[in-house]
């Protein structure tokens, strides 16, 4: 059964598996009654449901909403990634915008646990912001500062932390500056933005990087919608979607436009898991069928590659 609500959209996922085994999914969501779809945006909570199969989900109290007091994630708390520090407390970073600023500037944050289920704000500040020297800010020709979705993991070697994120270069076409954004910390509370891991090529935006190693083969997951594509460097009517690229490892360099779509009409925002058979697969929701948006958790997809 996927996971769907009859009084709420749900959307971009990240998931997490605890000490027992259980996955966590902590997901965007929104209310139907706003009727329009992209107005869930604007109006977003974090939910959070468990299961132990990808499938059977039980859902748990919402992780976080945006602030009802003015601060810098007051309009949106955006997609996100779960990873258990050091200390042996969980860390929910997250996305965040005001409203201040229309939301059109995002800026990424923390939220902290012991049980995984009741979350504090760390701090009152975001932790980072898009640095102009190697990225592009709101006064450029995109529709917002993007800088979002952040993915952290630990250095291979024990180095600190890494953030990938969904950032734009400060140069270029305008629907070729989608690059891999990066940040690192050694300790998750202090951050320092660094230059992309990938060129400016076929992609607007990158949404919702993941890094993973498939058969012993680094990858990078993301997703691009077909209005956010450049098109001049893909097929005619090419479809906006899931897409993976191997690479020579987590810092790259990643050669984005090496990238191929996932053959699936309407999946979006997935991220690889490993499913109940042992096999890697994409679990994410059913973006646009028939041109309306569905909204719902998909069960795990097999990953098969658009010829």
């Amino acid at each position: 059964m996927s996971l769907r609500f009859e009084d709420r959209w749900i959307w971009d996922s990240w998931p997490y598996t605890d000490a027992d085994g259980r996955h966590h999914l902590f997901y965007l969501q929104a209310d139907r009654s706003l009727d329009d779809p992209v107005a869930r945006h604007m109006n977003p909570s974090i939910g959070h449901a468990v299961s132990d199969d990808w499938r059977d989900w039980e859902v748990l109290p919402d992780a976080l909403a945006p602030r009802t007091t003015p601060g810098w994630d007051d309009g949106t708390t955006w997609t996100g990634s779960v990873i258990q520090g050091p200390s042996g407390r969980y860390h929910l970073f997250y996305t965040g915008a005001t409203r201040a600023e229309g939301c059109f500037v995002q800026r990424i944050g923390r939220a902290d646990s012991d049980d995984l289920i009741a979350w504090e704000r760390f701090g009152e500040e975001p932790l980072l912001e898009a640095d102009p020297t190697w990225y592009e800010k709101v006064d450029g020709p995109w529709h917002d500062e993007a800088w979002r979705d952040p993915w952290v993991l630990p250095d291979p070697d024990g180095d600190g932390w890494h953030m990938l994120i969904t950032a734009r270069a400060r140069e270029g076409e305008v629907y070729s500056r989608g690059v891999v954004g990066h940040a690192w910390s050694a300790d998750l509370d202090r951050w320092e933005v660094r230059p992309p891991l990938s060129e400016p090529g076929k992609f607007g935006q990158m949404e919702v990087m993941q890094y993973v190693e498939i058969d012993g083969r680094p990858h990078l997951v993301f997703c691009t919608g077909a209005a956010e594509l450049n098109q001049t460097m893909h097929p005619p009517g090419q479809l906006g979607g899931m897409w993976l690229v191997d690479g020579p490892g987590l810092l790259g360099p990643w050669d984005v436009n090496r990238a191929r779509r996932v053959d699936h009409a309407s999946l979006y925002a997935a991220r690889v898991i490993t499913d109940i058979d042992g096999e890697p697969k994409l679990l994410g929701f059913s973006d646009l069928v028939d041109g309306a948006f569905v909204g719902e958790l998909l069960d795990p997809v097999p990953i098969t590659f658009e010829t």
